[in-house]
């Protein structure tokens, strides 16, 4: 949240508001991305291995064994949430114009990864 560079009530307040919007929405993207990053995707059967609820709480199996493989259980690599971001970043709308001719939209077509993401996310990709 720092640097702040506002010095009306406002605008600090609006500023605040959307950082805490942005981390609650990249907190709802990861959860719902653990599989394809290193997140630990399977928390309820490491939360049943804890013994007590102060316990440090420890990784699943499953986000062991996809750290130590490197790859999720379909076989694509797995990324860190950085990563990801700028493999989703490549794909790209574009509007062309051939001669005079009226302007088109084309989009590029996604990976088998983005298409999952997009998927995961519940967002359609359009076209």
């Amino acid at each position: 949240m720092r640097p702040i560079h506002h010095r009306l009530a406002g605008r600090v307040r609006a500023h605040v508001f959307l950082c805490m919007l942005a981390y609650y929405i990249v907190w709802h993207m990861r959860r719902a991305l653990a599989p394809v990053l290193f997140d630990d995707h399977d928390r309820e059967t490491a939360e049943a291995a804890r013994l007590s609820p102060v316990a440090k709480a420890k990784v699943s199996t499953a986000a062991k064994t996809k750290a130590a493989r490197k790859r999720t259980h379909e076989g694509r690599p797995v990324h860190s949430f950085r990563t990801l971001l700028q493999d989703l970043a490549t794909l790209t709308r574009n509007i062309v114009r051939i001669g005079r001719g009226a302007r088109a939209a084309m989009l590029a077509s996604p990976t088998p990864l983005q298409q999952d993401v997009f998927n995961r996310l519940g967002i359609p990709i359009a076209s």
